[in-house]
């Protein structure tokens, strides 16, 4: 069981790893191009008319790519846990609390899965200058709500752990 757990955590070390290195090279990309933008407007000395299709990739893959990394480690911005430590006394009801916002949150990404998948499936068009499929461009959609919807199955699963372990006294005292 330890040699499972040890794998899994290795998985999400690297799959985070890859997450954070796409998001920061996405950003500096997005930063020269940019700054080279601003450059060529003030001396031309090149033509950047592709510059928007690509700056639409780079930006769409940084942000969802970026927001998967944040949702393996629980950083993602939310509403939180405002109601629980106010109101919910005990921690096995407060497990059961977080694991309903869980289910919650995984209901949400797997209708941003469902949707983001349709998208990227149906779309037959190609961008204007370099003829990129926006297949490619909306890609990440689809690739990062499925990361979402397996760390928000295990977020779940970690919850109704964290449940099973509290006793049942935990919940009644004060």
């Amino acid at each position: 069981m330890q040699n499972i757990l040890n794998a899994l955590k290795t998985i999400d070390r690297t799959v985070l790893l890859i997450l954070k290195v796409l998001t920061i090279i996405f950003f500096v990309l997005l930063s020269l191009l940019v700054s080279a933008s601003v450059f060529v407007r003030f001396v031309p000395v090149f033509s950047m008319h592709w510059f928007d299709e690509i700056v639409e990739m780079l930006y769409a893959y940084m942000v969802f790519y970026g927001a998967a990394a944040l949702w393996i480690t629980r950083e993602h911005f939310s509403v939180g846990d405002w109601i629980g430590p106010m109101v919910l006394k005990g921690s096995r009801i407060r497990c059961f609390y977080r694991a309903v916002l869980e289910v919650l949150v995984l209901i949400f990404t797997g209708v941003f899965f469902y949707y983001s998948l349709q998208l990227t499936l149906l779309a037959r068009d190609v961008t204007n200058v370099f003829a990129i499929p926006k297949r490619i461009l909306y890609s990440c959609l689809p690739a990062s709500g499925f990361i979402m919807i397996l760390y928000s199955i295990r977020n779940i699963a970690l919850e109704m752990i964290g449940l099973m372990k509290s006793g049942p006294e935990e919940g009644s005292s004060s």
